[in-house]
């Protein structure tokens, strides 16, 4: 594990994946993460896209002491004091504000912010964070754009996500300026829908095969 104080990369350092997980039943919650780490995938985003998100934040937290869970679909200031509440460990969001980025560092929470183009990465950039999310990755450029941005902007590393599939995940992590990807595949709908935690747990196995260049 790496020996930074900076807690988002501690994070982005604990696996090739992170699962960007949607949550609709709160009684899947403990289920599926103590599926996910099971199979060693120990840091779990859940998208703050449904009335129970913050509920199952709340569950897996106090349930599942090995899993490192975050919120992600942060837009809003206030929406970080309550996923801080919740238990939440990061934060993730798919860009970034003045307001948003303000209001993370007077919280003291660990921010993921989005980035989508060089002048977005930039003004992060500027703003002291150096750990990005690139997002939407697939349609923003996929591995291409990602290594165009690695020449001038070689201090970030991020985390790609949107639209990577266990098959497109091993060509982003081969790249020198990616520390890991997120991912919706690890935790398919219709597994969620059938309680297939078996199927979960193979599938976060199956990450320990991608590999992860050096950095």
């Amino acid at each position: 594990m790496s020996t930074s104080t900076n807690p988002i990369e501690t994070i982005m350092r604990l696996g090739p994946v992170i699962p960007v997980v949607t949550i609709t039943d709160p009684r899947q919650s403990v289920p599926l993460a103590r599926a996910l780490v099971a199979g060693g995938v120990c840091a779990i985003e859940v998208t703050l896209r449904t009335p129970c998100a913050l509920e199952a934040i709340r569950i897996i937290a106090a349930a599942v002491p090995d899993a490192v869970v975050g919120a992600g679909t942060v837009v809003e200031p206030q929406q970080i004091e309550a996923a801080m509440k919740a238990g939440a460990r990061f934060l993730v969001s798919p860009g970034a504000t003045e307001r948003l980025i303000a209001a993370a560092r007077q919280s003291a929470a660990p921010l993921l912010p989005g980035a989508a183009t060089a002048s977005e990465a930039m003004r992060l950039l500027e703003a002291g964070i150096a750990f990005q999310k690139f997002f939407p990755a697939a349609s923003s450029g996929g591995v291409p754009a990602l290594a165009a941005l690695a020449g001038p902007l070689p201090q970030i590393r991020f985390c790609p996500t949107g639209g990577i599939s266990a098959q497109d995940a091993p060509a982003y992590l081969k790249l020198k300026n990616v520390l890991c990807v997120g991912g919706s595949w690890l935790t398919p709908a219709d597994a969620l829908a059938a309680g297939d935690w078996n199927r979960v747990r193979l599938l976060a196995l199956a990450t320990a095969d991608l590999q992860v260049a050096a950095r």
